[in-house]
């Protein structure tokens, strides 16, 4: 398997391939897929379509599914742009298909898409980093020896002392704050971790930072501006994040230079740890003592109107446009 890409499309024959020089490409751009997120892939997808004509291109959109692979075999194209979120779309299977069939595609390779989707496995490389992340445990849904229902509960009566209370209880394999709970006591966290086994399997148990929310937006060797998120929720879930108009979205918010640079380097440097590469965004929490917690690095975020990337990059001047020709002209570059 090739880490970076480094392939043509398989559908093309590359003497017949436009002028690297040019700029102007035949985009497939992936949007739905199965998982949770499949709506706000829509929306995501539509948005990265429009913006990719905007700048020249041309673009075939299409819906894909681990049963349906027919985006892949009916269209000609130069490069895939895959806006899928979640489970098959962003955990590394979607990209690992891609790279068996040689297709140039945008963002992360199949091995830092899964490391990245893995939160307890993307912690131990943040820690082998020396980035500061929240204390976690992992309790697992498959066990090999069949615990009785007494063993489970007392792993997770365990689990949570360690951790302590308040605690972050969430799916360990899933996006967009899907099934993110926050627990106050034994009663509440117990049956969210059982919830959570039942609907997504594999769950984390995190240390509750209490502070301000923060994200930094990666593309290429740039790194965006701080971004705070201030929902009127009590954190930033999944209604927040594109449901509420609510949500305050501040990048004047009062840190010294030193320290939003500090953040940016600690982003740079856990979106490195992870072997990410084109684009994505790490999100942070920041306690009352002004010390950051690097939480999870999002490989495909979001590209809908509520979305923090994009807003990163107007800051910066780049237009929705612009950030998606970016971002496609990146993974191009990769097979030239």
């Amino acid at each position: 398997m090739a880490r970076d890409g480094e392939h043509t499309n398989r559908m093309h024959d590359p003497s017949a391939r436009p002028d690297p020089d040019s700029n102007k490409l035949t985009v497939l751009v992936l949007r739905g897929g199965p998982s949770a997120e499949r709506e706000v892939s829509f929306a995501g997808g539509k948005a990265v379509a429009a913006a990719l004509r905007k700048a020249g291109h041309t673009v075939i959109e299409a819906d894909i599914a681990p049963d349906d692979l027919s985006a892949l075999d009916n269209h000609q194209f130069e490069v895939v742009f895959p806006v899928l979120h979640g489970t098959f779309g962003e955990d590394g299977e979607l990209q690992e298909i891609l790279e068996k069939r040689n297709i140039i595609f945008a963002g992360s390779d199949s091995i830092s898409s899964r490391l990245a989707m893995d939160k307890y496995q993307a912690k131990a490389a943040f820690t082998a980093a020396d980035l500061r992340t929240p204390v976690a445990a992992l309790i697992r849904k498959d066990r090999p020896n069949k615990i009785e229902q007494r063993e489970l509960d007392l792993e997770i009566e365990r689990t949570l002392k360690w951790v302590g209370f308040p605690c972050v209880i969430k799916p360990n394999c899933q996006g967009s704050s899907v099934g993110v709970m926050i627990a106050q006591d034994d009663k509440d966290a117990a049956q969210a971790i059982r919830q959570l086994l039942s609907e997504y399997g594999d769950c984390l148990i995190e240390q509750f930072i209490e502070g301000r929310e923060l994200t930094v937006g990666i593309l290429g060797a740039q790194t965006l501006p701080l971004l705070e998120i201030r929902p009127q929720q009590p954190f930033y879930d999944y209604q927040a994040k594109y449901l509420d108009d609510h949500t305050e979205y501040l990048f004047e918010m009062g840190l010294a230079e030193t320290v939003r640079k500090k953040v940016q380097t600690e982003a740079k440097k856990a979106f490195e740890a992870l072997g990410c590469r084109d684009f994505g965004r790490v999100d942070f929490l920041m306690d009352r003592q002004g010390r950051s917690y690097l939480l999870e690095i999002n490989t495909i975020p979001g590209f809908t109107d509520h979305s923090l990337l994009p807003k990163a990059a107007g800051r910066v001047g780049i237009d929705m446009a612009q950030l998606c020709d970016k971002i496609v002209q990146m993974a191009w570059q990769r097979s030239i």
